[in-house]
């Protein structure tokens, strides 16, 4: 019922464009026929393999690997760090999605034992982590957190944890899902954002609007490894070239407009100033997202979405439960859709779920 109202909506506001798929398959195919793109085999070939090392190039890593799914490359990418340590403990945040939308994997597949860290609400610092006596093999950390609002540590505070990690031999994974995001908040390249992560992982469809797919980066001899065994969980799919040329058409293109749509968020937060019925977490934007707070349950929220989007065909956002049972909060990602939104247009969209709330 939900995707049906969504379909017919004129404008959604969180996200970037979503072209059909014979205009997304059309601009693949002219795009491989410029760029006279050849079919990887089960991901031995020039075009995927001069994309990897572009990306672990960018990031200041020895390797990457093309990985299926997030699903599968972080847990894989936990469970060699903890085999190598012989040590089964990991570290992470207990808004990660490894803890909340996983079906719990890492749990029923015994692959390694998770100690959260930190406060649910807040981003983790280096004495959270040294909050639990026990040896800990590795640490996740995600740039930024999505559940919570799109949070950053501040960067002292980053520093501190990879420092902290490299003293005591901990491994420190990144969850780069959103990784591209965070470059114009902390205002360093992306390899100094990656440096101090043993692996990372990362996005090829998100902020990038690709069909799917992940990188895993590291040194060679983990990436080797964590190959190994993204073939013996069903993972070595004939051909990734889809996925690879659904980002590689875009990725210079979207990496670059990053800072736009950043302080587009900015400009966002000015305008929500004048609403102040709507909460917002972060408090101040630190990347294109965040989390708009309405003063409905989720319940009405959910009806509010739908009359908003009958009446005028406007896609505000999917409700999720909060914390308060009188909040719901929905995620919006300053993509395309927010960037070329007028003001004027989006005040308007503001006083629809004003009205709706009276």
């Amino acid at each position: 019922m939900s995707m049906d109202l969504r379909q017919q909506c004129d404008l959604l506001l969180s996200g970037h464009l979503e072209p059909t798929p014979a205009q997304t398959f059309a601009q693949m195919a002219e795009w491989c026929e410029t760029h006279n793109v050849s079919h990887d085999s089960y991901g031995d070939g020039e075009f995927i393999e001069s994309f990897e090392n572009k990306v672990a190039e960018l990031l200041g890593y020895e390797a990457a690997v093309f990985v299926i799914t997030g699903t599968m490359n972080q847990p894989t990418a936990l469970e060699i760090a903890c085999q190598e340590k012989r040590n089964p403990v990991v570290a992470m945040h207990e808004s990660s999605h490894i803890m909340r939308h996983e079906r719990q994997g890492y749990q029923l597949q015994n692959r390694f034992n998770v100690l959260p860290v930190g406060n649910v609400f807040r981003t983790w610092n280096v004495d959270d982590l040294k909050a639990w006596p026990d040896e800990i093999a590795a640490a996740l950390y995600e740039l930024p957190m999505r559940e919570i609002g799109g949070q950053l540590p501040e960067w002292e505070e980053l520093e501190a944890i990879k420092q902290y990690c490299k003293e005591q031999s901990i491994h420190l994974h990144m969850d780069g899902a959103r990784l591209w995001e965070c470059g114009a908040y902390y205002q360093k390249p992306y390899s100094e954002i990656a440096k101090g992560f043993d692996t990372a992982y990362v996005s090829l469809y998100k902020g990038l609007n690709g069909l799917g797919g992940s990188l895993l980066l590291g040194d060679k001899a983990f990436v080797a490894k964590a190959s190994a065994w993204m073939k013996r969980q069903g993972g070595n799919i004939y051909h990734r070239t889809p996925y690879v040329v659904s980002a590689a058409m875009q990725f210079d293109q979207r990496i670059e407009l990053m800072p736009a749509l950043y302080e587009r968020t900015k400009q966002i937060y000015q305008i929500l100033q004048d609403y102040p019925q709507f909460k917002v977490n972060p408090q101040q934007p630190q990347v294109n997202m965040l989390h708009l707070y309405l003063p409905v349950s989720f319940e009405d929220g959910i009806i509010l979405r739908d009359n908003i989007a009958k009446k005028h065909k406007v896609w505000i956002g999917n409700p999720a439960i909060s914390e308060l049972p009188t909040q719901c909060k929905i995620e919006w990602y300053v993509g395309d859709n927010l960037l070329n939104l007028p003001d004027h247009e989006l005040i308007d969209i503001l006083d629809f779920i004003n009205e709706e709330l009276i």
